[in-house]
């Protein structure tokens, strides 16, 4: 069966300082805990704020590093999720889940791909 990753990316400008909410964690973990039941969740995992990484990027033969936070980017990486699904449809259809226990005060985006195999 192929694997996704869907990447979470958010503004981070529209997220609580103080983190997700209760109700959230509670809502995100139960539809995480019915996806490891359902044989859909590999992996996932938030990340720490943008502040908290750097960003290495390789140009022209030069190699550079930069602290966070990325101001010039609106989305950044929050998250992320490995599923193993039938199918891209049926990623999406979790993904579109996982977006909705969301409050609306969020800006969230999530892009799936799928995993080259071989």
């Amino acid at each position: 069966m192929p694997r996704y990753l869907s990447m979470v990316r958010i503004d981070e400008s529209t997220a609580p300082a103080e983190g997700p909410s209760p109700e959230l964690m509670q809502r995100m973990g139960d539809l995480l805990e019915e996806m490891t039941k359902a044989g859909v969740m590999l992996d996932t995992a938030g990340l720490l704020p943008s502040a908290r990484g750097k960003r290495v990027r390789w140009e022209g033969g030069e190699l550079s590093v930069t602290d966070g936070p990325f101001t010039e980017t609106k989305e950044v990486v929050g998250g992320y999720a490995l599923m193993q699904c039938k199918d891209m449809d049926e990623a999406v259809e979790w993904t579109t889940r996982f977006l909705k226990v969301h409050e609306e005060h969020w800006t969230v985006t999530c892009e799936v791909r799928e995993i080259t195999e071989g």
